[in-house]
């Protein structure tokens, strides 16, 4: 079987139309990072920490329920909780997939990065 470059791989997705953004990269790297604790206001909370921006908890949810939809995360119900008034948290875990997707951006954007004088000295 002919191996495809990834590289090549990646750029097929992105005719399609179905690559990462940057803003889903994010999510699922958050996910990945928070391991059983990912849920709706822990993820934003870790974007928020980590790029110093606010976010929009209705913007995660939208994207995680697409990112759902493509098969890069899967969620569960955990039990209600009495200090959210017996609602119960929605907690999101990254899949094979997410994982491939997460190792796919990485290597397309470290072959873009590559070479730039402009950022030379800094690492991808």
């Amino acid at each position: 079987m002919l191996a495809i470059h990834p590289f090549l791989q990646y750029s097929e997705q992105m005719r399609r139309g179905d690559y990462l953004g940057n803003f889903d990269l994010m999510l699922l790297l958050a996910v990945l990072r928070l391991s059983d604790e990912a849920y709706g206001v822990t993820i934003a909370q870790e974007l928020e920490q980590h790029t110093g921006r606010e976010v929009v908890i209705a913007s995660v949810y939208a994207r995680l329920e697409s990112l759902q939809e493509r098969g890069l995360v899967t969620s569960s119900l955990g039990d209600p909780t009495p200090e959210r008034g017996g609602r119960a948290k929605r907690y999101f875990h990254i899949t094979g997939a997410g994982i491939r997707e997460i190792r796919d951006a990485r290597r397309a954007l470290t072959n873009m990065w590559k070479g730039l004088p402009e950022l030379k000295g800094e690492q991808a």
